[in-house]
């Protein structure tokens, strides 16, 4: 498997076949219309993406320093989000 030059949100688009339940495809186009469908789609990925890559960051640090409080979490997601929002930029997900 190749190393992707491109972090979670970058590059070109690249077309994907997409299989969802009629229902769930019908919400989100009276939600956002018919146009904003794929830009709709490609958020709602990134968003679940780097939440995996922040839960595999503190399951890591907890591997290595014991568990972390649900106040902390939520700190480092803050933080996180600061972070990254600043740079403009995400990490690879794993």
């Amino acid at each position: 498997m190749s190393e992707s030059a491109y972090n979670i949100g970058e590059g070109p688009a690249t077309r994907v076949s997409l299989s969802l339940p009629e229902g769930t495809a019908e919400a989100i186009r009276s939600r956002v219309g018919k146009r904003e469908f794929s830009a709709f789609i490609s958020a709602a990925v990134e968003r679940e993406l780097r939440g995996q890559v922040l839960d595999e960051y503190l399951a890591d640090y907890e591997n290595r320093k014991g568990p972390v409080s649900e106040q902390a979490q939520q700190r480092a997601r803050q933080v996180f989000d600061e972070v990254f929002a600043e740079e403009g930029q995400w990490p690879a997900a794993s």
